[in-house]
C-alpha cells in the first residue's frame, strides 16, 4: 500500500472555522480507501492560493523531494495552486516518480491526456484568481474613490462594516490626538512619547500595550487628518470619516520626527528647547543643565555666540514682549473698530431675516410640488419654477455662508487682540510647552545675539498694533489686511491657558472661531 501525504488548503480564515476543511478530510479519506492508499501525514494550509510562498505547500514539495513519501493526494486541483509556480512544483513532483492523485477528480495523472486536462484546469484556475483579484481591486478603487477606507480601521477609529466610513473611537480618539498633540510641542521623543502613552493607557487594536513600531505608524498615517493614503500605489483620497486632527498639527509632527523643528527632549523639559537659534551662526542655541541652572549654547565651534542662562534669556524675551503688546486703551479701540466693522460689512437682512425669507420659500417649495401632484401644473413649467426656486435657496445659503464667515473673522480678530493684549502675563503664567508655543505665535524665529533677543513679528501683530494704535481710518481695508496676514493654522495654536484674564480663559477658540 502506497504512503501518501495528504494536502488540504482554506483560502480564509473565516473557511477555517467552518466545514470546508472537515469536507476535504472525509473526501481524501474515501479516495484513499477505494484506491488502496494510506494516508501517513496530514497537511494543513490557511493561506490563499494566489500567493506563491505558502509555508506549508513548500514543506509538502520539499519532504516529497526527498522521498518521505510515495505520493499525494489533494481534494481538488484548484485546492493545489492557482498560480502557476505552484503548479510547476507538481509537475515537477510527478516528473520525478511521485504519485499525484485529486479526490474529486478522475484524471490519471500518469498519462498523456490525464496530464493535460489537469493542465487546462490548473489554466483555468489561474485565470480564475487573477480575474477575482481584478474584480476586487476594482471594488476596493470603488470604495476609496468614494471616500471609505476598505481595510481594517487604524488606532482611534471603529469599523462600521462594508460601505460606511470609520467612525471615532471614543476611548482611544482622545488618547491618539493627544499623542500629536504632546510630539508636536517638542518635548518628548518617541521614546518618551511612548512611556507617556502607555501610562495613560493607549493600547493597539490587539488591547495591548502601543509599541514603538505602532507608535511610528499612527504618527505617520494621514488618515487622521481625513486623507486615505495608499502606500503601496502612493495615491491619496479625500475620506469622508470625521478627521481627528487638523492637517497644520499633522506636518507640525512630521517636521519634527524628520528633524526640522530642532531636536527633541529626551531627559529634561527645558523651556526653551529647539527655540532659539544663533544669530551670527544660525545653529541651534542647544539647552545644559549645569550645577542647577539651564544655559543655551551655541556649539558651533568658530562662532563668537557662547552661553546665555535661561534666566536672563527670560528677562530679554519679556523686553521685547513689552514692546510688542497692546495698550489697554488700544484694545478697546481696536474692539469698538471690529464692531463697527462687522456691523457695516454684514448683509442686510440680518439672520432673522434670512431665517424668515428660508421659512417662506420652503412653504413656495410645498405648494408647488402640491399642485404638481394634483395635476394643476404640467411637468415642463413644474421643472421651470422649481429650477428658479432652486436659484433662489443657493442665494439663501450663499447669504448664510457669508454671514458665518463674518462672524468667524470678527471673532479671530478679538481673540488676536486678547491676546495682543497679554503677551507678557500669558509667558508668565505658561509652563514649558506653551511659552513655546506662544513665541511661535508671535514670530516664526527667534534669534540670541549676546545677551539680547531679536525676533522679526509676524505681520498680523505689527498690523493689529498700527491698526489698534490710529483712531481713524478705512476699518474694512486695515483689518481685510490682518486678516490676510495671520498664518495658516496660527489660531488652532492659541489656548486660553497663556493669559491671566478671565474673559480670555473663557473663550476656547471653537469651531467658529478657527
Amino acid at each position: 500500500m502506497k504512503q501518501c501525504f495528504a494536502y488540504i488548503r482554506v483560502s480564509t480564515a473565516k473557511q477555517g472555522e467552518g466545514v470546508s476543511l472537515e469536507a476535504q478530510r472525509e473526501a481524501i479519506d474515501a479516495f484513499a480507501s477505494r484506491n488502496h492508499l494510506s494516508v501517513v501525514r496530514w497537511f494543513e494550509e490557511r493561506e490563499t492560493a494566489a500567493k506563491r510562498g505558502r509555508p506549508v505547500f513548500n514543506e509538502v514539495v520539499r519532504l516529497l523531494r526527498r522521498r518521505k513519501a510515495d505520493g499525494l493526494i489533494v481534494h481538488k486541483i484548484d485546492r493545489s495552486a492557482r498560480n502557476f509556480a505552484d503548479w510547476a512544483k507538481i509537475g515537477d513532483l510527478a516528473d520525478a516518480g511521485v504519485s499525484i492523485h485529486f479526490a474529486s477528480e478522475s484524471l490519471d495523472f500518469t498519462s498523456r491526456g490525464g496530464r493535460l486536462a489537469a493542465d487546462v484546469q490548473a489554466v483555468v484556475a489561474a485565470d480564475y484568481i487573477r480575474n477575482l483579484r481584478e474584480e476586487s481591486i476594482k471594488g476596493l478603487n470603488g470604495r476609496l474613490k468614494q471616500g471609505l477606507y476598505p481595510f481594517r480601521a487604524p488606532i482611534g477609529y471603529l469599523d462600521n462594516g462594508r460601505g460606511k466610513p470609520k467612525t471615532l473611537d471614543p476611548e482611544r480618539a482622545p488618547l491618539v490626538k493627544r499623542a500629536f498633540e504632546l510630539y508636536a510641542t517638542s518635548s518628548h521623543s518617541l521614546r518618551s512619547l511612548l512611556a507617556e502613552l502607555n501610562r495613560q493607557g493607549l493600547t493597539g487594536r490587539n488591547g495591548r500595550a502601543l509599541t514603538m513600531n505602532g507608535l511610528m505608524t499612527l504618527l505617520n498615517n494621514p488618515f487622521y487628518t481625513g486623507v486615505i493614503h495608499i502606500k503601496r500605489t502612493g495615491r491619496s483620497y479625500n475620506g469622508i470619516h470625521e478627521r481627528l486632527i487638523t492637517p497644520e498639527l499633522f506636518e507640525r509632527v512630521q517636521e519634527i520626527k524628520s528633524g526640522k523643528s530642532g531636536p527633541k527632549v529626551t531627559r529634561h523639559n527645558h523651556t526653551y528647547q529647539g527655540v532659539f537659534r544663533c544669530a551670527h551662526c544660525d545653529g541651534p542655541m542647544v539647552p545644559e543643565l549645569q550645577k542647577g541652572r539651564v544655559y543655551y549654547r551655541c556649539k558651533t565651534v568658530p562662532c563668537m555666540t557662547r552661553t546665555i542662562r535661561e534666566d536672563q534669556l527670560e528677562i530679554a524675551i519679556e523686553t521685547r514682549l513689552t514692546g510688542l503688546q497692546l495698550a489697554r486703551r488700544d484694545l478697546l479701540r481696536f474692539r469698538r473698530k471690529v464692531d463697527a466693522w462687522q456691523n457695516e460689512t454684514k448683509h442686510e437682512p440680518d439672520q432673522r431675516s434670512l431665517q424668515l425669507r428660508r421659512a417662506k420659500l420652503a412653504e413656495r417649495i410645498d405648494r408647488l410640488i402640491d399642485a404638481h401632484i394634483d395635476g394643476r401644473i404640467g411637468s415642463e413649467d413644474f421643472s421651470a419654477r422649481r429650477r428658479s426656486l432652486a436659484m433662489e435657496e443657493e442665494a439663501l445659503d450663499q447669504e448664510e455662508r457669508e454671514m458665518r464667515d463674518l462672524v468667524a473673522e470678527a471673532a479671530k480678530l478679538r481673540t488676536l487682540a486678547e491676546l495682543a493684549s497679554s503677551i507678557v502675563s500669558s509667558h508668565r503664567l505658561a509652563n514649558g510647552p506653551e511659552r513655546r508655543q506662544l513665541l511661535e505665535i508671535v514670530a516664526p524665529k527667534w534669534r540670541v545675539a549676546g545677551r539680547n533677543v531679536e525676533l522679526e513679528p509676524y505681520d498680523w501683530l505689527l498690523d493689529l498694533k498700527a491698526e489698534a494704535g490710529v483712531p481713524s481710518g478705512d476699518p474694512d481695508r486695515s483689518i481685510r489686511r490682518i486678516l490676510a496676514s495671520v498664518p495658516e493654522g496660527l489660531l488652532r495654536k492659541v489656548r486660553h491657558e497663556y493669559t491671566n484674564q478671565d474673559r480670555v480663559r473663557s473663550m476656547p477658540l471653537g469651531r467658529g472661531q478657527v
